[in-house]
């Protein structure tokens, strides 16, 4: 692959969290959550996309959630636990991925809202079929995730140059 071809981005809000008496950081998923996180990652399978990157915010929540939807992947991609991405807005996201290696094609990102959500609807200048209706329809609940897709290096990954393709939440 190079520079040329299309990168994929999944932005992927972390499962259901719950409410112990703990720092925020520090929440872990709920029942529901842990169910949530292994649909997701079947979900996430059905793309067909082999992740070359995943960056994940260092909070519990998001750590749970990512290491039970990988265990659904046919491949476990490199995962960088990322400060950064705990508690960062839209704009905070893009520089983070701003600096991802060329090398990297499809990249997960697995964050918390308003920022996932944010960046989703930042990124897309266009959609595909009705996924933009459904992703506004459902906002983007615990679980949820919207595959993007952008042509150029990770550094020129700003607003509106990326295609929404895809969008999934889980049931209510």
């Amino acid at each position: 692959m190079s520079v040329a071809d299309p990168r994929r981005i999944v932005l992927f809000r972390h499962a259901k969290a719950d409410w112990p008496p703990v720092p925020d950081h520090e929440r872990p998923l709920a029942e529901r959550g842990r169910t949530d996180a292994a649909v997701a990652g079947r979900k996430l399978a059905d793309t067909g996309l082999t992740f070359d990157l995943a960056l994940c915010s260092t909070a519990t929540r998001t750590r749970e959630t990512w290491k039970l939807a990988v265990h659904e992947l046919a491949h476990r991609p490199k995962t960088v636990y990322e400060e950064r991405i705990y508690e960062a807005s839209p704009g905070e996201l893009i520089a983070v991925l701003n600096e991802l290696p060329d090398e990297a094609h499809q990249v997960i990102l697995i964050g918390h809202n308003p920022g996932v959500h944010g960046l989703a609807e930042i990124l897309a200048g266009t959609a595909e079929d009705d996924a933009r209706e459904r992703m506004n329809r459902r906002g983007f609940p615990a679980a949820a995730f919207a595959l993007l897709t952008f042509d150029g290096p990770w550094k020129s990954l700003e607003p509106a140059v990326a295609r929404l393709t895809d969008y999934w939440a889980p049931s209510d």
